[in-house]
């Protein structure tokens, strides 16, 4: 009965730290450089109901440095399409491979 739950134990641990590792990977170890940046636009609902706060945003960069997809991480449902559209416009610096880059974009009321 302990062998089976050594056995178990490891097998256990083996799944976690695999699943550690591919979290790692998904995003780059070095952020790529934004070469052109737009801004988002300040939503009028979210300046009306004086809305404002940080949109985290994960998005897949391939190697020529275009945005090929945006995922929403974080924050406000009324400023995350503000931010994923400003962000679908980005340039980043070519890489060799597709990169996943974590995005924050703070929106302050004005």
């Amino acid at each position: 009965m302990g062998h089976r739950f050594i056995v178990l134990l490891l097998l256990l641990l083996t799944i976690a730290a695999s699943t550690g590792l591919a979290q790692d990977s998904e995003t780059s170890s070095h952020a790529r450089k934004v070469v052109h940046m737009v801004p988002p636009v300040y939503p009028d609902l979210a300046r009306r109901m004086q809305i404002s706060g940080v949109v985290k945003l994960r998005a897949t960069v391939v190697p020529n440095g275009s945005v090929k997809a945006i995922e929403p991480v974080g924050g406000n449902p009324v400023l995350i399409k503000a931010a994923q559209d400003a962000v679908t416009n980005w340039k980043y610096a070519p890489a060799p491979d597709e990169t996943r880059e974590l995005i924050e974009l703070r929106f302050n009321k004005k």
